[in-house]
């Protein structure tokens, strides 16, 4: 079942550079096509709608499409994935792929020995300021707090960077595009030219449908591990919708591999 463009996030992602098998790259539209072909090559079926409800405790599990069509199935994989949380300002969405990114380790690369702004406190800003600062000439990290949420060793590690400089208690209000790179309206009333803006306040996983049904962590995400296998005999959940420490499509498609074999296995031994 697919709502949208097959692929999710990364059908958003103008280039991806960290995919197995293409140095240079490869456009992410153009990637999930070629996953959505050979998916289809080996006899899947899509229907694209969304859904809207799921009843996934009984032997049966129950899908019911937008349209109020029903499917039953023995088994399910759940792969509604993840979003990126964003700062909702004016000028962001226009600027998606355009200088504006939710991946440092996705479009890191393409801001090699320029300037950055990653905006957020967290664990994954500061992982993402660390990993932007190997190779950019100078990484700002911005928190609207007057200090980070982050702990333990990596915020040592990156205040002691010296291509690292920190605005606390400041904000994103506006994004522009200015010459080949970005123009940020900031909170405080002033002004800020980078050439690229690396988001990093967060992410919110698809599992509206999934509540009272299958076992969540704190956070919303599925819990299941590397076997795929949710608190429901029979529903398996793949990519970025489960709990895991790297969300990347290579660990995407890793998921996939793993949980259409345990479901196949479920369905062979029912």
């Amino acid at each position: 079942f697919e709502a949208g463009f097959p692929g999710g996030q990364a059908s958003t992602t103008d280039k991806l550079h960290n995919y197995p098998g293409f140095p240079g790259g490869v456009g992410g539209p153009e990637l999930m096509s070629l996953f959505m072909q050979q998916a289809e090559e080996a006899g899947m079926m899509t229907e694209y709608t969304g859904v809207s409800a799921l009843e996934l405790t009984d032997e049966r599990k129950i899908i019911t499409a937008e349209g109020g069509e029903q499917f039953e199935a023995d088994a399910v994989i759940l792969c509604m994935g993840a979003k990126a949380r964003k700062l909702d300002v004016p000028g962001e969405e226009m600027n998606i792929g355009r200088g504006v990114s939710y991946c440092a380790t996705c479009d890191g690369a393409l801001y090699r020995d320029k300037d950055v702004v990653v905006v957020g406190g967290g664990n994954t800003a500061v992982e993402d300021g660390l990993y932007l600062a190997r190779f950019c000439k100078n990484v700002t990290l911005i928190h609207r707090r007057n200090e980070l949420r982050a702990s333990g060793h990596d915020v040592e590690r990156l205040k002691a960077l010296p291509n690292v400089q920190f605005r606390l208690q400041e904000t994103v209000t506006a994004i522009e595009r200015f010459e080949n790179g970005l123009l940020l309206h900031l909170g405080s009333g002033g002004t800020m030219r980078t050439d690229g803006l690396f988001v990093a306040v967060g992410t919110v996983p698809q599992t509206e449908l999934l509540a009272g049904q299958v076992e969540l962590d704190a956070q919303g995400y599925v819990a299941a591990g590397e076997d795929t296998c949710t608190s429901v005999a029979g529903v398996y959940a793949a990519g970025d919708i489960r709990t895991k420490p790297l969300r990347q499509v290579v660990t995407a498609a890793g998921d996939g591999a793993v949980a259409a074999t345990a479901a196949a296995a479920y369905v062979s031994g029912k």
